[in-house]
């Protein structure tokens, strides 16, 4: 009798009955296999950058004794590609915005094809150099192009992950070159180093290949008036549908597109020659925009004042400074540097959306303080003693390692991960474009100069220097950058314009998105939901 009264009650009610599955907490939603594959043909560009660093540490050794070339020349030609790229980089915001981040794409592969043929074809310094000024300019726009284009396409849920990729590239090709070093040292000098920096150009030929199979931007088919090109990529690259109709919402409200147009194509308001955009960035920037530039610019800047280029591109000085004189054991230590470093940083992806970005950078600045200061002791300790003296030459090796994993972990992929979430849509490219110039100046500069700086305050004192930035690094980082997980692209400008006290900002949205999730709890029929991943850390 009570089990037909339980019928009817159900039946009149018109709900289906519950069981006890329903009350489960949602389960998490599983990675986007169709954005996972467009974030991995984006960040293949950032190989071409990874490759040319690590093979020039190599091949540096065989240019200078075939082309008889001084050391000064040496640090010109490994750091010179640095400055190059600010070309690529500052054309690189304008083009993506112009035909798109998809062919800009294929653009930079094709002007890296073409530098890396002309540096392996080279009879002389002089046309080493204008082959290094041609592939410079391919690196620049890679360097730009692959995180925003990832960052558009990505999922909130699944943003850290992805946006990761193009670092997780980098080292992939770090590893590539110094291999390259390694199979090639055994031809003669003046082949050898010619076909080291020739292969450079395989990977952009697969790069142009695989760049048909991508979508565009979903944010740049918005900013073009192409609502229905951008709401099916959006269906293919969100979580779920719902998830696919409040990005394109808020892409829409960025562009200030009105939220009832719903034509699959629309017209957009354009801005008069970019110009309105440098006037927001750097001329009359609200304080979210300021501090949105701030955190872009030191992150930038302190990645490689801190010394990474120094460590990966002159790692066979650094290892026969150490000790180790036999030219195969320090190509295989070098290896061993590009191994570590691709290991760590794959970890890296896996962890930036479940721990956060700020724990990550912030252990990760830490361990880097540790082990350049520890570096630059054995250096010094060996730099002062007659003879070897093995566990100095062990402690150099292990602290070498040690930093590149403490890098990779953090510092590397972070720094790119977060410069091109934070920027608001219609500043993007732009934002991310001076990040990378203050990259690659910084880099520029310090791989230009190692050479000349080691050797007036000792290669000990060099890291001590760049474990002291490192530190300043540590303690900008703490205080100025909030915490992203989670956070849609467009919620950005709310977290950000209180600078050091950002965690006032961070506690509203919190409040925000928590009363949004009570409120979804109390009203089933309500169809709003929270992007990103839970437990945002502070």
């Amino acid at each position: 009798m009570a089990d037909r009264r339980a019928e009817d009650n159900a039946v009149v009610s018109g709900q289906p009955q519950k069981t006890i599955a329903d009350f489960d907490p949602p389960g998490k939603p599983k990675r986007n296999k169709y954005a996972f594959a467009c974030a991995i043909l984006a960040s293949m560009t950032s190989i071409l950058l990874g490759y040319d660093i690590g093979v020039m540490s190599g091949a540096a050794i065989y240019i200078k004794k075939d082309l008889k070339v001084s050391d000064v020349e040496i640090e010109v030609l490994v750091g010179i590609l640095n400055l190059y790229s600010l070309i690529g980089s500052a054309a690189a915001g304008r083009t993506s915005d112009w035909i798109g981040r998809r062919y800009t794409i294929v653009l930079a592969g094709a002007i890296f094809f073409a530098g890396a043929l002309l540096m392996g074809f080279a009879p002389n310094y002089a046309f080493l150099m204008f082959g290094r000024f041609i592939a410079g300019i391919g690196v620049g726009y890679a360097l730009m192009i692959a995180p925003v284009y990832t960052a558009e396409v990505s999922p909130a849920s699944s943003r850290g992950f992805l946006t990761s990729f193009p670092e997780v590239f980098i080292n992939a090709g770090i590893l590539f070159g110094y291999v390259s070093n390694y199979g090639f040292s055994k031809l003669p000098t003046n082949l050898g180093w010619r076909l080291m920096l020739g292969v450079g150009a395989v990977p952009a030929i697969f790069l142009a290949i695989g760049v048909l199979a991508m979508p565009e931007s979903p944010r740049w088919l918005v900013m073009q008036g192409r609502l229905g090109d951008a709401r099916k990529v959006l269906d293919k690259t969100s979580d779920s549908l719902e998830e696919s109709k409040l990005r394109l919402g808020d892409i829409k409200e960025a562009a200030g597109i009105p939220e009832h147009c719903n034509d699959d194509v629309v017209e957009v308001k354009k801005r008069s020659q970019g110009q309105d955009v440098w006037k927001e960035l750097l001329l009359h920037p609200t304080p979210a925009v300021r501090h949105i530039l701030m955190c872009a610019v030191g992150l930038h800047f302190f990645q490689q004042a801190s010394g990474i280029d120094a460590v990966v591109l002159y790692s066979p000085r650094i290892f026969e400074k150490a000790g180790i004189t036999n030219p195969d054991k320090v190509l295989l230590c070098t290896v061993a540097v590009g191994f570590v470093k691709t290991v760590f940083i794959l970890v890296a992806t896996f962890m930036l959306d479940r721990l956060g970005r700020r724990p990550l950078l912030l252990t990760s600045v830490a361990g880097m303080v540790v082990t350049l200061a520890s570096l630059g002791l054995g250096l010094t300790i060996i730099d002062h003693h007659q003879g070897r003296i093995m566990w100095a030459v062990v402690l150099c090796l292990t602290m070498v390692l040690a930093y590149v994993a403490f890098f990779s972990i953090g510092m590397g992929p972070i720094t790119w991960v977060y410069s091109s979430e934070i920027f608001p849509l219609q500043l993007r490219a732009q934002g991310c474009s001076i990040g990378v110039a203050v990259n690659r100046v910084v880099s520029g500069v310090l791989s230009m100069t190692f050479i000349s700086l080691y050797k007036a305050i000792t290669i000990g004192g060099a890291f001590f220097l760049f474990a002291a930035i490192a530190a300043v690094g540590w303690t900008f980082f703490f205080t100025m950058l909030p915490e992203t997980q989670g956070r849609t692209l467009e919620d950005m400008e709310v977290l950000f314009g209180k600078f050091y006290r950002w965690r006032k900002a961070n506690a509203l949205l919190k409040q925000k998105k928590q009363g949004e999730h009570g409120d979804g709890n109390n009203n089933p029929n309500n169809p709003q939901i929270q992007l990103g991943t839970k437990g945002v850390a502070n």
